[in-house]
């Protein structure tokens, strides 16, 4: 897993610099480079289309702005940090005094040293975000300001990844891709997407897993009104963020509360005897809340480390390549693995065999169990599997209820199935 992880953070290196917005061409860029790790399906969807609520916005690109003295002297300069610039900043050229600058100005007065991460998606302003040391360090006088973007009738971009499953019925997992030259928020999350899609195009998953890479928000939203057909096949959800920390694993439930996911994260995390919380769904945050808006109800999660807007370096300069490392980003990867190997195996079983107990011995099961260190366990798990494999109690509830390790009980109902004691 160290390998994985060494190879995410090169991943969050290549992708760090570029300035991504909720459309644009650092959406495409980002996506270009993401589809040289797996294939993708790209959307472009026409400003002004009508999604839900919701309209697709004129598509922002940008390709300088700064703020210079009356020397020339770029003291704050869009090319030394895409955070350099309100994002979705209209275009600028003027010359003003410091005083009149000041109202478009972004600073963090209890963190000097830090730039702010600021947009105006919907609403047409400009601006500039800086350190409070950099502004105090100004002396009066006459700046010339310049932000070099377009706002223009274009798209909308998003991307796919399908991993094909025995069945149609899919799992998503959701990352966004409109965060500029943040580490944590969200390239971890799209790295752990990235490589999480690589591993379980490696199986054969019982699920079909469809990957998105979306602007937070806007993006999700899209991809609902484009799939109304679809999302009766979505089963369960997760959405990745804040992936890269150095804190405690975050996991925030559904809207349902009991959605199979939600139980699925609980047991694992637990299991793992990682330092964990389970957090109650709350209608904000990430793109948990359109998955699970009323109308739609998904069994969508929500996985991080520090929670959204739980560490002061959250929507920063200072959410950099040094705030997230790869030890935990394989760490995040090794739970969502984790997470879908139950997943993927938790079926509901019917006990062919239910007036009494069968004889376990007479088929070689006892015998198969021979030599093996757990071998009470594992004969404990089948007798469990048979007493629960009523068609209304899963796999899952079996581990919960017997206090045994999933996989072990998962075991145990391959060997009563492929003896015909049992069937899903």
């Amino acid at each position: 897993m160290t390998e994985a992880g060494e190879e995410m953070y090169a991943l969050v290196e290549r992708l760090y610099p570029l300035c991504r917005s909720i459309t644009g061409d650092g959406v495409r860029a980002t996506l270009e480079i993401v589809g040289e790790y797996v294939p993708l399906q790209v959307h472009e969807v026409p400003t002004g289309t009508r999604v839900l609520d919701w309209t697709v916005p004129q598509e922002w690109n940008i390709r300088d702005a700064y703020i210079a003295d009356s020397a020339g002297n770029r003291v704050v300069d869009f090319a030394a940090s895409s955070l350099h610039v309100l994002g979705y900043s209209v275009p600028v050229s003027a010359t003003m005094p410091l005083a009149e600058l000041r109202g478009h100005l972004h600073t963090l007065p209890d963190h000097p040293a830090w730039v702010p991460y600021r947009t105006s998606y919907y609403k047409p302003e400009w601006g500039f975000c800086l350190a409070q040391e950099t502004l105090d360090a100004l002396p009066d006088g006459e700046y010339e300001v310049c932000v070099d973007s377009a706002l223009t009738d274009g798209h909308l971009t998003y991307a796919e990844h399908v991993v094909p499953g025995q069945v149609s019925d899919e799992v998503i997992v959701s990352c966004h891709v409109c965060h500029p030259s943040l580490a944590n928020d969200n390239l971890a999350g799209v790295a752990v997407a990235t490589f999480l899609a690589r591993a379980l195009a490696e199986q054969s998953p019982y699920y079909t897993y469809r990957f998105l890479f979306a602007p937070g928000t806007i993006g999700a939203i899209t991809w609902l009104a484009r799939n109304a057909e679809r999302v009766e096949r979505v089963k369960h959800g997760l959405v990745l963020a804040c992936a890269g920390d150095s804190g405690r694993l975050t996991y925030k439930r559904s809207r349902r509360g009991d959605a199979e996911i939600d139980r699925v994260m609980r047991h694992v995390l637990l299991a793992s005897d990682r330092p964990h919380q389970v957090v109650e769904f709350t209608p904000y945050g990430y793109d948990e809340r359109q998955f699970c808006s009323p109308g739609f109800d998904l069994g969508v999660g929500s996985l991080s480390r520090t929670p959204y807007a739980g560490y002061p370096e959250y929507h920063t300069s200072a959410d950099n390549l040094d705030f997230v490392s790869p030890q935990a980003m394989a760490d995040t990867l090794a739970v969502c693995r984790e997470a879908f190997a139950v997943l993927d195996r938790n079926r509901r079983y019917v006990n062919l065999s239910p007036y009494g107990e069968p004889q376990l011995g007479r088929r070689g099961l006892y015998d198969s169990l021979g030599g093996r260190s757990d071998a009470k366990q594992a004969q404990m798990a089948m007798l469990w599997v048979l007493s629960l494999s009523d068609g209304e109690h899963s796999l899952l509830d079996v581990a919960e209820r017997s206090g045994l390790p999933f996989d072990t009980v998962a075991a145990a109902a391959g060997a009563l199935h492929g003896a015909g004691l049992i069937k899903a």
